[in-house]
């Protein structure tokens, strides 16, 4: 039996090592002409809209390239208020969701698949009606002569009607309501995948109930909260509908003013630049919450 050496053998395996090399280039060309559709799509719906956005913001009405929108954002007071507001609004509708959501979710983690599939019905039913038609539900509902009002003076529970719309506190329960499903569902998935013999095993080494929930269970679906938390923050961003109704022109966000500057002064640079920062300043927020959820996740693997 012969064995090939020398240049013969090292011939060989160079032409094994091209063909490979050369297969690996022909799957990757398959699979770009494959993803060409999607990758043509993401291109004319997101990258043309959001170049065209940065593009607008540097230019006046008249066509003139300038700096004047961005010197606007940062010299005028209102537009830090707005900003604040923005993100206030987010952040409160976010922690508000977090609370509600996460008892929702851990008591449907603890039913059975077919209990659990009717709650997964009732949480999702919302979405059936039309995000507007739930809004002027709301506005129904919280206004001084609404349902809440009336059967709080009726029952003696207040005396005069309570101020529920038209302010902070309408819109936030406008975006709660909205919002929920949002932070339930990843939650909910998040804790179906916990195996609960880690926490049989804490109690069988003496954690009471409250020990092994806050030492075991609620490590192990931060992440599922972290990534609930962040698609309800991020969407709470570009609310428009919501505030505009239930605040009544008193909480005016970023998309209320890039539809004013638009609708009233036409200001298509001032408008393009707030998306512009808002973008940037989203952007920046993934960014840091993706580096928080990798340490999340390692801290629900260390426990």
């Amino acid at each position: 039996m012969s064995v090939t050496t020398g240049p013969a053998a090292m011939s060989l395996g160079d032409g094994h090592a091209a063909a490979l090399r050369r297969d690996r280039t022909i799957e990757r060309w398959l699979m770009l002409s494959l993803a060409a559709p999607a990758l043509l799509l993401v291109f004319v719906c997101l990258i043309v809209p959001v170049g065209w956005l940065f593009y607008l913001s540097f230019f006046t009405d008249g066509g003139v390239a300038t700096l004047h929108n961005y010197r606007n954002l940062v010299e005028q007071p209102s537009y830090a208020r707005i900003f604040w507001t923005t993100f206030k609004v987010s952040a409160l509708t976010t922690a508000i969701c977090a609370v509600l959501g996460y008892p929702l979710a851990y008591f449907m983690s603890q039913l059975s698949a077919r209990a659990a599939n009717l709650c997964i019905i009732l949480v999702l039913l919302p979405f059936w009606t039309s995000l507007l038609v739930r809004t002027y539900a709301w506005l129904v509902l919280l206004q001084r002569t609404g349902l809440i009002n009336t059967w709080g003076m009726q029952l003696g529970l207040w005396s005069e009607p309570l101020a529920l719309v038209n302010n902070m506190t309408g819109t936030l329960i406008g975006m709660v309501h909205i919002m929920l499903p949002f932070i339930v569902l990843p939650l909910y998935g998040s804790m179906r995948t916990i195996d609960r013999t880690l926490v049989q095993a804490a109690a069988n080494l003496g954690a009471s109930p409250v020990q092994s929930f806050v030492r075991v269970f609620l490590p192990l679906s931060l992440p599922g909260l972290t990534a609930g938390a962040l698609v309800v923050f991020i969407l709470c961003l570009g609310f428009y509908i919501t505030p505009e109704v239930l605040g009544g022109g008193r909480v005016t966000m970023v998309s209320s003013r890039i539809a004013t500057d638009i609708d009233t002064f036409l200001n298509w640079g001032s408008a393009s630049a707030l998306g512009a920062v808002l973008l940037l300043l989203t952007l920046i927020l993934l960014w840091v919450a993706s580096r928080l959820a990798k340490g999340l996740s390692l801290v629900g693997a260390g426990h």
